[in-house]
This record gives structure tokens, sequence and C-alpha cells, in this order.
């Protein structure tokens, strides 16, 4: 009869220290979940346990719609170290969703559900909350793709012969990467960036500085009537809207190239042009690393 007591306590002790012993994990979305049309978007969580980050987790998570039926789509999170995992989900639409996480790290299981409202998104990237959207990208995919056509027009009135199919190969080569959307993205973010720096700094745009750069570029591109054919291909009153739109931004970005390359000049008198241009091109390049990392930037 006492072996039996003892043996039940025994097991009682086993399975309280079981249950004590269990994680205690909170769940912190870090980045907003959008929803994207055919395309799959990325989210963001913090995993804790008493306020200290947890890294080493297995995590999936289960995403399912609370109040329709779309299924569930499952996705497999990656460790992005400091207690961040991130993964990519293809969604049906927006509204309330149910998340819930499996995790595991090396005999311990946990679940956690919980209530969550994806948002439908505005754009395909942010920076500090203002959306890039799709028509940033054919802007800027149409301005790469109207300077490759000056850049052809230009080779045929410059070489001939082999010298000329060399240079209209490598042309052809680069209309690849000038409608990549990663690359376009990437282009967008560097420039904004920029120009958020600027504007710290105290930089303003005039109307006029606006409409000077843009007077300037058309007055190249009615040289040649292939180019004026894509402008208005795309349609010329949406082209001359986002033109100011982005103008401005870039105008601050060289606003900021200009502060560095009198820096550099001013750093370096003794030395040539070109020696200043590159001083310059890496603080450019530095301020960018450093403006980037300062800011909120969300891609879907």
């Amino acid at each position: 009869m006492k072996k039996a007591i003892i043996g039940a306590v025994l097991l009682m002790v086993a399975l309280l220290s079981g249950c004590s012993s269990s994680p205690n994990y909170k769940i912190t979305m870090t980045k907003q979940l959008y929803f994207l049309k055919d395309h799959a978007t990325s989210f963001e969580i913090k995993v804790t346990e008493n306020k200290k980050a947890v890294s080493g987790l297995a995590i999936s998570a289960d995403v399912s719609m609370a109040n329709m039926d779309h299924g569930t789509m499952s996705v497999s999170l990656t460790d992005e170290k400091n207690g961040k995992y991130s993964g990519k989900v293809k969604l049906p639409m927006d509204g309330k969703y149910e998340l819930t996480f499996n995790m595991k790290k090396d005999n311990s299981k946990t679940e956690k559900t919980i209530d969550y409202t994806v948002k439908k998104a505005a754009g395909v990237a942010m920076i500090n909350g203002q959306w890039i959207k799709n028509e940033d990208l054919q802007f800027y995919q149409l301005v790469n793709k109207l300077q490759l056509e000056i850049n052809r027009e230009n080779a045929k009135k410059t070489y001939t012969g082999s010298q000329l199919e060399d240079e209209l190969a490598y042309i052809d080569s680069q209309e690849k990467s000038a409608k990549d959307q990663n690359q376009l993205l990437t282009q967008i973010i560097r420039i904004r960036s920029m120009a958020l720096l600027a504007e710290e700094r105290g930089h303003q745009v005039t109307t006029d500085a606006i409409t000077g750069a843009i007077a300037k570029d058309h007055a190249q591109y009615d040289q040649y009537p292939a180019v004026k054919s894509l402008i208005t291909s795309f349609g010329d009153k949406k082209f001359s809207s986002l033109e100011e739109k982005e103008y401005k931004y870039t105008i601050l970005a060289d606003q900021v190239m200009a502060d560095v390359t009198a820096q550099a000049k001013k750093d370096n008198p003794n030395v040539n042009d070109q020696e200043v241009n590159y001083q310059a091109q890496q603080s450019y390049e530095d301020l960018l690393v450093s403006q980037m990392d300062s800011l909120k930037i969300q891609i879907l």
C-alpha cells in the first residue's frame, strides 16, 4: 500500500514537472501581413519568453480565414536570428484570419493561435509607411527602356560592322535586367531613401526645378521617334503625372550626391576629378546603407 502511494506521488510530481517546463512563448507580428492579388506576401514574427528573444525554433504556420472557407495555407518560417522568423504566404483575400504557429525546439513542442486582420496592399513595398506602387515600377521600367532605345539609336549612328553588332548585343543583354522587378524595386528604394535623407538635411525641390529637369529630358526624347512612340503607348498623361513625382525624389537624391562631392573636394584638394568622384561615390554608398538601416522598409 505504501509503495502504491509513493508511486502515485512520484507520478504526479513527474506530471507537474512536465507541465511547468512547457515553454510560454509570446508571438508578436513585427510586420503587417498584406493581401496582394496573385502574389505571395511576406510576414515576420518575433518569439519571446519572459521578454527574452527565442531563437533556434523550428516553426511552421497554418493560415486560414476566420469566417470563410478558403482552406488552410501552410508555410515554414525561416529563423532570422534574435527571435525573428519570416516567411511568405499566398492569401486568397484580405480579412480576418487565424494564424496557428507550431513551434519545436529540442523535444519540446508548442502551439499558439492568434487572430489577425490582413489588410489589402496598396503597392508592392513600403518605405516609412509610403507605398511603392505597381505604376511606379512600370514608370521606371519605361524610363530604363527609353534610355536603352536612345543608346541603341546612338550606336547605329556611331558604329558600323562587327563593332555595331557587339554594341547592339550588349544593349539587348541589358533589357532583361532593366525590367526585372527586383532590380526596379531596388532602384526605387535607393532613390527614395536618399530623397528622405535630403529632406532630413533640409533640402527642398522647387516646382521650377522639377519642370526644368523634365523639359531637359524631353528635349532629348523628342529627338528619337521610337522613344516618343513608347511614351505614347504608355500614356502621355500617365507618364507626365508619374514624372512629376519621381523627378522630385531623383532631384533630392542628387542633392545628397552634390553634398558628398563637395565634401570630397574639400577633403582632397590635390586630387583629380576622377578620384574626387570615386571618393564621393563611396561616401554616398555608405550613407545609403546607413539610411536604409534607419528606415522601416517592407517588401511584400
